[in-house]
């Protein structure tokens, strides 16, 4: 297609066009879609996503050139009797697409010229749009001085002109950076501050770009990635923000300005709750663990505690069998929990000589289970395929096998 057939370079205002049907297919993906002999919709290219909209009325959901065709690919095939088409861009979208891309390349300028940041990387997204400068770091007040400065040429309302160049009037144009083609080149022009290869679509003056605003960076790949936006999606932000702030405000009964505060307030009473909660756990631990300790029975000169719970997390089961071991060194605790999967934890104080890690290699056959520990203190668990407390039964069973063979428990 030439580039007088591509309307888009013409008139980045233009949203409705007619044109005859070149071509009509559907590509190897499955996709109809046509070819006309002039168009206003911009395809995928240069960082800037395709126009969207319709055709004689049919949704057009992907713009691709492809082997210098611009494929228009569509939600369903158009009848075979169409010659003369109507097309229509979402000219939302693509008013988008120009305040990003436009702001993009004023922030570029601004970061390359004063900071000695060339950009390496662009990527204009749906919500965001990320730059790569080439800069070892970047500060909060070189980001805060670069938006100062490019929402000041915003405010100038600086003319913008996009043309094909000659390859003599290239030569006398201060590049950002070279094009990566060599015939029709397009150069984007920034008033006193901008001459760019670029392919995409750009409002006439900078005024029109709206605010720009820094939102977040991060270093990437030895670069740093900036993430932005420009005009309509500032406003749609900070909406979104004021709500935030409003709802965050009424919730802490503070103003906004006094909402750090606030929270700094909340996190301390929240760590002074959890440090209060942390030691009631403890106590209430401490408490299930001596009662399980005088339910238990004598097996040879061992406590044998066996205990099956519903429900209760592994790191709980952990610190129980923990505690009972530790409050009697002739203990062994059997614990087991009857959750998605059955788990069981076992625990032996400092004067048992029996291995828990090899109790449980005996058990965990039953649940088709997996685990490991060391000699006082071993976990795991399987499936729960059948009862938990039949798989109690057995490891009990095992255990007290073991203690009335052989000694195996030294008194204190």
């Amino acid at each position: 297609m030439e580039n007088n057939d591509k309307l888009y370079y013409a008139d980045a205002y233009c949203q409705t066009f007619t044109s005859t049907l070149e071509e009509a297919g559907v590509d190897q993906a499955g996709r109809p879609y046509v070819v006309l002999r002039q168009t206003v919709f911009y395809p995928t290219g240069g960082g800037q996503p395709c126009d969207l909209g319709t055709i004689n009325g049919v949704r057009v959901v992907e713009v691709e050139e492809i082997d210098g065709q611009i494929r228009h690919f569509l939600e369903r095939s158009l009848p075979e009797s169409a010659a003369e088409v109507t097309g229509s861009i979402d000219w939302e979208r693509r008013f988008d697409h120009m305040q990003q891309h436009t702001g993009q390349h004023i922030l570029s300028a601004v970061f390359d010229d004063t900071f000695g940041a060339p950009t390496v990387g662009f990527h204009l997204g749906t919500e965001r749009v990320t730059i790569d400068i080439a800069t070892a770091e970047l500060t909060e007040e070189t980001a805060r001085q670069a938006e100062q400065l490019a929402n000041r040429i915003v405010f100038e309302n600086r003319p913008i002109t996009a043309r094909f160049v000659t390859t003599e009037e290239l030569s006398a144009m201060p590049l950002r950076k070279q094009p990566t083609v060599t015939e029709n080149i397009r150069i984007v022009t920034i008033e006193n501050i901008d001459h760019n290869p670029c392919g995409g679509t750009h409002p006439s003056h900078t005024g029109e770009v709206g605010p720009i605003k820094i939102l977040t960076w991060q270093r990437n790949k030895g670069n740093v990635r900036v993430e932005f936006i420009c005009g309509w999606r500032v406003l749609t932000e900070m909406g979104k923000n004021m709500q935030t702030l409003q709802t965050l405000s009424k919730q802490l009964l503070a103003p906004e300005r006094e909402l750090p505060a606030a929270v700094d307030r909340l996190q301390a009473e929240a760590e002074k709750m959890k440090k209060a909660l942390q030691t009631a756990e403890t106590r209430l631990l401490d408490t299930e663990a001596k009662e399980l300790l005088q339910q238990a029975r004598s097996v040879q000169d061992a406590l044998l505690v066996t205990a099956c719970f519903s429900q209760r997390p592994m790191p709980s089961l952990q610190k129980l069998a923990q505690r009972i071991a530790e409050l009697s060194s002739q203990s062994v605790a059997l614990l087991f929990a009857a959750n998605e999967k059955t788990q069981l934890v076992f625990a032996s104080g400092q004067a048992v000589h029996y291995p828990m890690n090899q109790l449980l290699q005996e058990v965990l056959p039953l649940i088709e289970g997996k685990g490991g520990g060391n000699p006082h203190m071993a976990q795991g668990g399987g499936i729960a395929s059948i009862p938990v407390q039949q798989v109690m039964e057995h490891a009990a069973n095992r255990l007290e096998q073991a203690l009335n063979s052989k000694t195996t428990v030294t008194k204190e």
